[in-house]
């Protein structure tokens, strides 16, 4: 198999939003943001990748140029009437507990996603945070994916539980923070916890840590990857969905999802969450080059050994 034909593409489902943020430090409105929209942007620094989302007719054109513009394949980005997605969120001082403050569906309530053909088959698959019945219709669309990786949040299982249960059973690898881990396996004791998720039936779970790294679990065992140490954080929006578009993207850049390419995939996922936090909405994520990520990767070799 030659490179071409081991390089993988990868097809993100998910939000775009518009995002009112407010942390102890500052505040900002109307931002660019949603699971889609990180997940995209990192993920396109690996291997080529195609975004599946909505917007409304409210959403600024600059946003979508900036899209185009870091060679995102928009082909299934639809505008529909109406109003973009909208999510507000409210950081604490302690910026890994978040107050999600109001979640408007808008245009994205009708969505019937549509993979494009040319995305269809043999793909490496983001399932990004949104209603998990749209998540459901995309595994239905995709054809021999070669790995799905599948987001949700407390706003969804709450109060889709049992559909949630369902997207998690046909994917290979769960990835939620630990507190939404902690939700959805109903148990405070995050090993616990995961055991109820790994017995829905994926093969990987990745528990998101915040500013302690990210762990990825499985029947082979634990894996840990620590948090780039950051002296500030300015807005921790989206860095989970960056940290899960570049985890895919690394595996497709590969070709492979052996445990090797799995644990560097979570690095790379780790670097790339850590520089998200640098600056409110996309603005870090989307001016970001491969040398800056392989720069920092190096780092997080030396920090682990000894």
């Amino acid at each position: 198999m030659t490179d071409s034909e081991r390089l993988g593409r990868v097809v993100a489902i998910g939000t775009i939003g518009l995002d009112d943020i407010e942390t102890p430090q500052a505040s900002a409105n109307g931002v660019l943001g949603g699971s889609a929209t990180y997940a995209c942007l990192a993920s396109r620094l690996f291997a080529p990748t195609t975004m599946s989302s909505v917007v409304g007719q409210d959403f600024p054109a600059s946003h979508r140029e900036l899209l185009a513009g870091r060679d995102i394949d928009l082909s299934s980005l639809e505008t529909a009437d109406g109003r973009t997605f909208r999510w507000g969120g409210r950081y604490a001082e302690n910026m890994n507990v978040r107050e999600t403050t109001f979640v408007e569906l808008n245009v994205l309530e009708h969505f019937d996603p549509q993979v494009p053909r040319h995305a269809v088959a043999d793909s490496f698959v983001f399932l990004g945070n949104t209603d998990p019945n749209i998540q459901l219709r995309i595994l239905d669309q995709v054809v021999n994916p070669r790995f799905v990786v599948v987001d949700s949040m407390d706003f969804w299982i709450e109060g889709n539980r049992q559909q949630v249960s369902n997207v998690f059973s046909r994917c290979d690898c769960v990835v939620l923070n630990d507190e939404e881990a902690r939700l959805f396996g109903g148990h405070a004791n995050i090993p616990r916890a995961v055991r109820t998720i790994l017995d829905l039936g994926p093969t990987y779970v990745v528990v998101k840590r915040g500013e302690f790294g990210a762990a990825l679990v499985s029947d082979h065992g634990w894996f840990f990857a620590p948090a780039y140490p950051l002296e500030e954080v300015v807005d921790p929006t989206g860095a989970g969905d960056a940290f899960a578009g570049a985890f895919l993207g690394s595996l497709a850049a590969a070709g492979a999802t052996d445990q090797a390419a799995l644990r560097r995939a979570v690095v790379y996922g780790s670097v790339v969450a850590s520089f998200t936090v640098e600056a409110f909405s996309v603005d870090r994520l989307a001016e970001l080059t491969r040398h800056d990520i392989d720069s920092r990767y190096v780092e997080f070799g030396e920090f682990a050994a000894f």
